[in-house]
């Protein structure tokens, strides 16, 4: 390393860069003002005086984590900057630098102001050098299953209403990127198709769908399933259930949280196997709690109690205190796939299920020694510590 960690060099190098089309050995990144302007080889190019240069390191994208509600202690729905900021800032802090800032199911006035300060975040920008980019929002609840709900409060649960949902787009100010919905619901279907319309992707979950309304929510427009095997019908030979559907389904995309908590090494094969490194996602649903040591924290309105690194409520898992990078890391051990292919189950398969490009324009990788250890990230041009 040439350069000073604070400073945003001209360009970096590397032993090899992980792109969505392959790896390229020894590459030369151009930055301007912390943006890509382009990447070509060292051999096709001199690097500039300001150069970043990681002979040893493989890089790839920043990640990109479109299911998780909290980091650091703090909640994406406490309704101030500080807290975002916290969450933002702890996230990057694991490799992830990018992601929806995800709520959960309360009344409708605290989902609304939550929406309010979130949208006012995602407009406002990464509030440090130091922090991940907010790019939008994903409503988890209140249009949920009681069966399948989770730790997410019956009494706060909603029957879907188009009404409902574009106030939460109006509070949102048109931040809200992805739903999940359970389409079993009355008038869910609907809901489904509005959403869409409006170009919020829309993901099946905590739903007790059997398969034919699980494959009417995939043509109602739904493209996604949410934390797949967890608060969905399960599998049968004769009923397929949500579960048969999401993991047959090959235009459908499938969160997994790969903790080794919500789903076993089993159950990770499995999803990998039917999904493939296409539609297959990581997420962590991650909660306050994620970076911190056990006790009490919140979930929205909730309090989880986490002892050994589970986070509880009411007897239900609620959420988890995974980080992407280990996310990544726990993939590769669990399946055998190497490093390249983890990553894009982080960063290129997220974007692809909203329909972004499969990086940021922004200068955000993460580092990987030899032996596939992340050791850095860079964000927005800058060198981070791990």
């Amino acid at each position: 390393m040439s350069l000073p960690m604070n400073k945003t060099p001209r360009a970096i190098t590397a032993k090899a860069l992980i792109t969505p089309d392959g790896v390229i050995s020894h590459p030369l990144v151009l930055l301007k003002d912390g943006r890509i302007e382009s990447i070509s080889t060292q051999a096709a190019g001199e690097a500039p005086k300001d150069t970043l240069h990681l002979p040893e390191t493989t890089l790839s994208a920043g990640f990109l984590d479109v299911h998780v509600h909290g980091a650091g202690g703090r909640d994406v729905m406490e309704g101030s900057a500080e807290a975002i900021d916290t969450v933002a800032r702890t996230l990057a802090s694991y490799g992830t630098t990018r992601f929806l800032a995800t709520t959960v199911t309360a009344t409708v006035d605290h989902i609304l102001s939550a929406l309010d300060t979130i949208a006012t975040a995602i407009e406002t920008g990464p509030s440090s050098p130091e922090a991940a980019t907010p790019i939008g929002i994903h409503l988890e609840g209140p249009f949920l299953s009681h069966a399948k709900r989770g730790v997410h409060s019956p009494a706060l649960l909603q029957a879907p209403s188009i009404e409902l949902f574009d106030r939460f787009v109006e509070a949102a100010r048109g931040h809200i990127c992805l739903m999940t919905i359970a389409p079993e619901l009355p008038d869910a279907l609907d809901l489904i198709a509005h959403a869409s319309g409006k170009g919020v992707r829309v993901s099946l979950g905590h739903s007790d769908a059997v398969a034919a309304v699980a494959r009417a929510g995939i043509a109602a427009g739904a493209v996604s399933a949410t934390h797949t095997f967890n608060a969905m019908r399960g599998l049968t030979q004769r009923e397929p259930g949500m579960l048969g559907v999401v993991l047959d389904a090959d235009e459908l995309y499938a969160e997994l949280i790969c903790d080794g908590i919500h789903t076993t090494p089993e159950a990770v094969r499995l999803w990998l196997k039917m999904k493939g490194l296409d539609r297959a996602l990581l997420v962590t649903d991650g909660m306050a709690a994620t970076g911190m040591p056990d006790g009490e924290y919140l979930l929205g309105d909730m309090l989880a109690v986490v002892t050994n690194g589970v986070a509880m409520h009411d007897g239900a898992l609620a959420g988890s205190v995974l980080t992407m990078d280990k996310a990544v890391a726990n993939v590769q051990a669990f399946t055998g796939i190497d490093l390249p292919s983890a990553v894009y189950l982080a960063s290129r398969n997220p974007a692809a299920m909203l329909g972004l490009p499969a990086t940021s324009e922004w200068a955000d990788f993460n580092l990987f020694d030899d032996t596939g250890q992340r050791t850095g990230t860079i964000l927005r041009g800058r060198l981070l510590s791990v």
